[in-house]
């Protein structure tokens, strides 16, 4: 006991507990304590020593095991949830042989933190991913039961990894397209639904309802029903209405055809026409384009309707006024183009028969309007010819005044208004010069009229061919007999000039005659010297005078071309003093003055 008190004591030396054995040897010796005594104390000492320090080292132990333990299982913990979040890289293994225990503590804790961290963001993240998965798929769903995605995401906690978040992110990509085109599928239909219910006058709201109530309802917070028996719906619904529009085109164009009929017929005013100008925009607006609110409501055709019954009432009793004042027309446009209308629908023929019922006003007054719409393409047909016929008639009035303004013996005076009557004279010997030409031209155009049209060119019931060759013949034959005239003058001069020779010279037959002239057909001009104007003389068909006859004067009585039929050329009344008129032709142009 000794030795190991020494060798305990001398183990301390130098310590506190070897200071304090060697204070307790001193006290002992000072005691006088013995050997055995000292041992035996010394031994107890050493037994209590050993317990301390065996306990210290089963603490020591215990908390070596228990950070081993707690290692292992934040290595576990950290383990699982790197397999649950698939992040094999957030966390490496180091030698536990190199690595106190407290260190590897340390070093797995902040990774076991971030780890949980990330999980519950990850966790988040499948959860609003999950969400709205279920959300979409509610929205494309048939029915409106929205079952509890809670379990669901629970049991996939064991499965966060990135692979299966992309996974849920690409189905939701999906499930977003397909909700965004549905969506503007069923927005486009309910847009095509209100522009049609705005068209036809129908309620919006009670339309769509039928189809799914969430179509109708504003709040943000509401999402539409986009699954496929709404689609299936809106189209059902978008082809009832497009039915039903064109019905009611059809019904309102067929209406307003009937109406436009019936304001022609009775020439309705424009005033009562202009409540509808809006509606008329049916009749050459095609179906598509017809999106005017309120154009097609049950309302408006049935004013149509409304509005063609009362005008059916009065087209019967203002039916004979119109084909009186349609025929007129039609009279009004053949007498300005010189045509015979047709005697068929004359009013003293066809005014018994509306009032006997034996023929129908709508068929009598479409005859018309038939025969107005030939008359106007013949009209325009003869334009050309008609021009010329009234620049030949024209010529002809003027070849008229220029015999008249040759008869006066005072047209060479001083007065006042004579070289007005000069010039006129002077411009009319050049048209009258153009008057065979023109009458070539006319019928060589007329020819050509009637060739194109295989029938005869009329004018006021007589062939204007005829007119025109009769006139020429007319024409020809007056020269013949100025030539003769003028052969004849030569021949009494000369025997007049010989008995002159013979008995002595006498007064001058033509001053005398000049002298003795009538002047019919003028008028004083009021000048105090008395020079009087010529006019215009007309010659009718039964009238005697010496004259050419004009296109003017059978015109004029709207009798000479229907006469041509009857009469031959020797029929026509020339009378037999046109030498005289030859006379006053002959003898005055060349003397007559030119203007300079």
């Amino acid at each position: 006991m000794v030795g190991i008190g020494a060798g305990l004591g001398l183990g301390m030396e130098g310590t506190s507990c070897g200071a304090l054995l060697r204070e307790l040897q001193q006290i002992w010796t000072e005691v006088g304590e013995s050997e055995g005594e000292k041992n035996k104390v010394l031994l107890e000492i050493e037994r209590e020593c050993l317990e301390v320090y065996r306990k210290k080292v089963d603490d020591a132990n215990r908390t070596r095991v228990q950070l081993h333990q707690s290692v292992a299982a934040k290595e576990t913990e950290v383990a699982a949830l790197i397999a649950t979040l698939g992040e094999h890289k957030l966390y490496l293994k180091k030698d536990k042989g190199s690595v106190p225990l407290k260190e590897q503590l340390a070093t797995v804790v902040p990774v076991l933190e971030n780890l949980k961290c990330k999980k519950e963001e990850r966790i988040k993240q499948f959860s609003d991913i999950r969400s709205q998965i279920e959300k979409i798929r509610f929205e494309l769903s048939e029915c409106n039961d929205q079952g509890d995605s809670t379990s669901n995401i629970d049991s996939d906690e064991n499965d966060l990894s990135t692979r299966k978040l992309n996974i849920y992110q690409a189905q939701l990509r999906a499930l977003q397209k397909e909700k965004s085109e549905r969506l503007h599928k069923v927005l486009e239909y309910i847009n095509e639904v209100h522009s049609l219910c705005g068209v036809l006058g129908i309620d919006f709201g009670i339309t769509v309802n039928q189809v799914h109530p969430s179509l109708h309802q504003n709040g943000l917070e509401q999402s539409r029903n986009i699954s496929n028996s709404t689609l299936e719906g809106l189209a059902s619904t978008i082809s009832k209405l497009k039915a039903e529009r064109k019905s009611r085109i059809y019904k309102m164009r067929e209406t307003m055809e009937s109406l436009c009929e019936l304001w022609k017929l009775m020439d309705t005013p424009d005033e009562e026409k202009r409540q509808y100008s809006k509606v008329m925009s049916i009749l050459i607006i095609p179906e598509e384009g017809i999106t005017s609110p309120g154009i097609l409501t049950q309302e408006i055709i049935e004013k149509i309707e409304a509005e063609v019954a009362r005008l059916t009432k009065l087209k019967t009793s203002r039916l004979k006024e119109i084909v009186l004042k349609r025929r007129r027309e039609l009279e009004e446009i053949c007498q300005n183009a010189h045509i015979e209308p047709d005697v068929s629908t004359a009013p003293d023929q066809t005014d018994d028969l509306i009032d006997s019922g034996l023929i129908d006003p709508s068929e009598l007054l479409a005859n018309i309007e038939s025969q107005i719409l030939k008359a106007k393409e013949e009209s325009l047909s003869r334009k050309d010819i008609m021009d010329r016929i009234n620049k030949w008639i024209a010529a002809c009035d003027e070849e008229a005044w220029l015999e008249e303004y040759n008869q006066d013996p005072k047209r060479y005076s001083s007065g006042r208004g004579a070289h007005i009557n000069l010039r006129r004279a002077e411009k009319a010997r050049i048209l009258v010069t153009k008057i065979p030409t023109m009458v070539d031209n006319l019928i060589n155009r007329t020819f050509a009229w009637e060739n194109a049209r295989n029938k005869p060119f009329l004018y006021d019931g007589g062939r204007l061919i005829s007119v025109l060759e009769e006139y020429r013949l007319h024409r020809e034959q007056k020269a013949e007999e100025k030539r003769r005239y003028r052969d004849q003058k030569k021949l009494e001069s000369i025997l007049l000039a010989d008995k002159e020779a013979i008995f002595g010279s006498k007064p001058s037959p033509k001053r005398m005659s000049s002298l003795n002239r009538k002047t019919n057909g003028y008028r004083s001009n009021g000048n105090n010297n008395g020079l009087k104007t010529p006019t215009h003389r007309r010659s009718s068909l039964g009238s005697a005078t010496p004259e050419l006859l004009t296109p003017r004067s059978y015109s004029g009585h709207n009798r000479y071309f229907g006469d041509l039929r009857r009469l031959s050329t020797t029929q026509l009344n020339f009378g037999d003093d046109s030498l005289s008129t030859f006379t006053s032709i002959s003898g005055s142009e060349p003397e007559s003055p030119s203007l300079g």
